[in-house]
């Protein structure tokens, strides 16, 4: 079985990778090196490390949270699996013994120098990320692994469990049994999960750890020039905007009352399309600038900004509390929506679209808690958008709500390092904090 999963993972590889480079080939291509187990380049952290494998921003975000209840001089390996969870986990662990690597493909050789390289003590993996050559190597060399916030849509769940109609039950029960305790968000993902053939004793519903991440802080610089920018106007934030979603989102600008009435904060997901987003700005008529151009000469701000276009990583979380309302993207276009927490934590009224299929528990919660708008195009984010900005009480009082409903969900942390407890205390020297 190992050999055919080899086989069939190179196959895969080499017939995804042309599709892959050729869409997005500056962004990966300095990452092969690692992937295929180059990381001679990699500091190490030191004997009896622990790995935390978190696959992009949203994972690295709840691995820094899992940091705040570690020892902090427990040496750490931080994987990801994209070149932006690599960025925010270098500024998220940069105060921290932490080396910072992509993780390997799942190949025989590639994990063997992984593991060769870093010697890891015990496996935490953030939300669920099952590599089986990874796992199945983990429970030859006798290191524990856990899961942390872990959780099973539904769309995986049918995935997971369509799995048995190919033979491949078993496969799925072996990767389970190599994970000795899963923290999952909610009663539904446990019982998913136990669906599935994981052990009744060893899931438990822990809580969603997004809910305790730590507070961004944003560069007081870059604070002071979009509120230069805003010249006392509101501000507007759009952030991580998708493929597609671009275009409407400037429509529900103008529909607002565009750069007479606001300053929008445009934030597109991949850097990639930085590029193509700043001309679709400019063909709309609207006046840009962009993070990356540095402060204009005073002399142009008296014509007014309409799209400040943040083409950076990292800063989004932070920006999210100058904003006067947010729209979260990933949400018009169907790729399942991103975290609302990171705009409802400063109490910023939460516009989203209707594609929220990865954030389903929370996307109730939002519902019930009144914490948000609905809306279904550019047309209705527009007028949402010009109701708030009219109806500042309307705004402040949404905004409460979600800054409630964040509260409300607090203790994900003590429980989760409950759990851990005793894996973690088996680690040289180690043993968990008490949660903050």
């Amino acid at each position: 079985m190992r050999i055919l999963y080899q086989l069939a993972m190179g196959l895969a590889l080499l017939v995804v990778a042309p599709f892959s480079l050729a869409r997005r080939g500056a962004h990966y291509l300095p990452t092969l090196r690692q992937r295929l187990g180059g990381y001679a380049a990699v500091a190490l952290p030191g004997e009896g490390a622990l790995w935390i494998h978190a696959v992009s921003v949203g994972e690295v975000a709840v691995a820094a949270a899992l940091a705040r209840a570690l020892p902090p001089d427990l040496p750490l390996v931080i994987t990801t699996v994209t070149p932006t969870g690599q960025d925010r986990a270098r500024a998220a662990f940069a105060d921290r013994n932490a080396s910072i690597a992509y993780l390997p493909f799942d190949l025989g050789f590639a994990v063997r120098r992984f593991f060769r390289r870093f010697e890891p003590a015990a496996l935490i993996l953030v939300e669920g990320d099952y590599w089986p050559l990874i796992l199945s190597t983990c429970r030859r060399r006798r290191i524990p692994v856990s899961v942390v916030n872990g959780r099973v849509g539904t769309t995986s769940f049918g995935r997971w469990r369509s799995l048995r109609h190919f033979g491949l039950g078993s496969a799925w029960a072996r990767i389970h049994r190599a994970v000795r305790l899963f923290g999952v968000q909610t009663a539904g993902d446990r019982e998913r999960l136990v669906a599935l053939g994981a052990a009744a004793e060893r899931v438990t519903v822990t809580g969603n750890l997004k809910f305790e991440s730590p507070e961004p802080t944003i560069d007081p610089a870059l604070e002071a020039r979009i509120r230069e920018l805003a010249h006392g106007r509101p501000i507007l934030v759009a952030g991580s905007t998708m493929q597609g979603e671009d275009e409407p989102v400037l429509e529900a600008f103008i529909t607002a009352g565009g750069g007479d009435r606001a300053l929008l904060v445009l934030v597109p997901r991949h850097p990639e399309r930085w590029d193509s987003v700043a001309s679709l700005v400019s063909r709309r008529g609207l006046r840009l600038v962009r993070r990356s151009d540095g402060a204009p000469p005073s002399a142009d701000l008296a014509a007014p900004v309409d799209v400040l276009l943040l083409d950076s990583v990292g800063e989004l979380a932070g920006v999210y509390r100058l904003a006067a309302a947010a729209f979260v993207g990933g949400t018009l276009a169907e790729t399942g929506g991103h975290n609302p927490l990171e705009p409802a934590r400063f109490s910023v009224p939460v516009l989203v679209g209707p594609s929220m299929f990865n954030f389903r528990e929370m996307a109730v919660a939002f519902d019930t808690a009144g914490a948000w708008r609905r809306v279904a195009n550019a047309q209705e984010l527009g007028t949402a958008w010009r109701d708030l900005l009219d109806q500042p009480a309307e705004a402040a009082a949404m905004g409460q709500h979600g800054r409630s409903l964040i509260e409300a969900h607090r203790g994900a942390l003590a429980r989760t390092s409950e759990m851990l407890a005793p894996m973690l205390g088996s680690l040289p020297g180690t043993a968990t904090q008490e949660a903050p």
